[in-house]
């Protein structure tokens, strides 16, 4: 845990201390078929539609979880760029604050490029935004900086509920980054928008391996997980996820739900399909974890993965990639106190993904 920039004078404390996700906009090249998928699959409410001359976006949410959709309709929008290098994709992580201006001075001071500088929005749409501005990212990611006159409240909160799927927030994002890039990306977040470094961990699976370090905001509420691949070990899938997604990216979303078990199954029953968890990881859980909350034999029959950590358990599942590049992907989490990020279970994602990646037939059977 590191001390503020320099630039992080008082006046700018408050704008990089609150950052919240307000949206995240994900470009697609099928607008109709993306949002069905979200409100067919994944139960979310339509909240909104807008159009101008250069797109159309669809607006839905569920929860605290509010995506936007947009489909580019003539070549000056960003998205027709962006979807014929990565295909469909999150473009925009949108970081609430209560000073959009102040917060966009101090990234800029720290070294973010700027995308678009502060600006009010149109008054005559009292529920809006009232300034927003953006900044790079990475690659060709952007945080648009979003500010509202009404401040006290999550912008959110009485979001819609999802019936037995109930998805309640965004727990963090996985971002795969090229080999080289993960210490600066880190030192961006820390300079740029007042994130602090919470986890670090190496990883290792076979002959492939991989370095992560996940950063979060001061307030907590957004969370990324960093990942780079290990250039000493073999190529694996976040080097496929590089190649495929050509560029740095998000790999998956993690939303949170008070139940994992429940949620899987509502989901699995309107056709999401999720990653399969060998046998033998079930087998060897009941000696591992005291399981307080949820039965083996449930974790079992959802293929629900399940670790603790000092300040309790969690259970988390990832479903498995639709993308006709497999570069985008999502996860259920479910926390019980926990506060790591299932440091026993990534490797048991990392040789599901690889089962699928390589078209094995035996679980567990990672290529060597």
């Amino acid at each position: 845990m590191g001390s503020y920039p320099f630039h992080f004078m008082e006046e700018v404390l408050s704008a990089v201390q609150n950052f919240e996700i307000d949206y995240v906009e994900m470009y697609c090249g099928n607008l109709e078929e993306a949002a069905l998928g979200w409100v067919d699959k994944y139960d979310f409410a339509v909240t909104g539609t807008s159009r101008s001359a250069d797109h159309r976006s669809v607006t839905l949410c569920q929860g605290s979880i509010k995506l936007v959709l947009t489909e580019p309709t003539s070549d000056r929008h960003p998205a027709t760029i962006y979807l014929q290098a990565h295909g469909d994709g999150v473009a925009d992580i949108a970081l609430r604050t209560p000073d959009a201006a102040a917060a966009f001075e101090a990234a800029v001071q720290g070294g973010a490029v700027a995308v678009r500088e502060p600006a009010r929005l149109n008054e005559a749409e009292p529920d809006g935004p009232a300034v927003t501005a953006a900044i790079v990212a990475y690659g060709d990611m952007v945080h648009t900086l979003v500010q509202s006159d009404d401040t006290t409240a999550s912008p959110h909160a009485n979001g819609h509920r999802g019936g037995d799927v109930d998805l309640l927030g965004i727990d963090h994002f996985a971002v795969c980054l090229g080999e080289g890039d993960l210490g600066p990306t880190v030192e961006f977040y820390e300079r740029a928008l007042g994130f602090r470094q919470i986890f670090e961990e190496h990883i290792v699976v076979g002959d492939q391996a991989m370095n992560s370090i996940v950063v979060q905001s001061a307030s907590g509420a957004v969370t990324l997980t960093l990942i780079e691949p290990d250039g000493s070990a073999d190529p694996g899938q976040i080097d496929d996820f590089l190649k495929e997604h050509h560029g740095a990216g998000v790999q998956h979303i993690a939303f949170t739900s008070d139940d994992a078990v429940r949620s899987v199954r509502a989901l699995s029953q309107r056709g999401v399909e999720f990653l399969k968890t060998p046998a033998a990881y079930y087998d060897m859980l009941g000696e591992r974890i005291a399981l307080e909350t949820h039965k083996l034999d449930d974790l079992r029959a959802t293929n629900v993965l399940a670790d603790e950590d000092h300040g309790g358990q969690m259970f988390q599942i990832f479903t498995a990639s639709i993308h006709p590049r497999r570069t985008l992907f999502f996860e259920i989490i479910e926390r019980q106190g926990a506060e790591t990020f299932g440091s026993a279970n990534i490797k048991a994602l990392y040789e599901a993904v690889e089962l699928g990646r390589t078209g094995q037939s035996e679980p567990g059977a990672v290529r060597r």
